[in-house]
């Protein structure tokens, strides 16, 4: 199993949330955050002032998946995700060690459906 987290531009949020439905992944997290990496912002203007803005808006998609079906996720997040511009995001994927279902108590990859 893994644990794949996606940190993308708003806007492109239900085109990936549709994909990953479409893919067959039954749930998913959402979060709205903020950060940057080599962006280090953006200049916006309010009222005719210019001034920087640290932190850039992002969505953060934390989705739990089969190591079967981890690859398809991925590149599928990479492909709705990618406009081809600084600040397109990043994906993570790191090992998940146990999925328990609270409400009925199955485990791992059952758990996972």
């Amino acid at each position: 199993m893994r644990m794949i987290t996606a940190i993308i531009r708003p806007h492109k949020y239900e085109e990936l949330r549709d994909a990953l439905i479409a893919l067959g992944i039954e749930g998913i997290t959402v979060t709205q955050v903020s950060g940057f990496g080599r962006q280090r912002g953006q200049t916006e203007i309010y009222r005719g002032a210019e001034y920087n803005v640290a932190e850039v808006p992002k969505v953060r998609i934390d989705v739990a998946v089969s190591a079967a079906l981890a690859e398809k996720a991925v590149r599928e997040i990479e492909r709705v995700a990618n406009t081809g511009k600084i600040g397109d995001g990043k994906i993570f994927v790191q090992p998940l060690e146990q999925v328990i279902r609270i409400r009925t108590g199955e485990t791992n990859e059952t758990a996972l459906g």
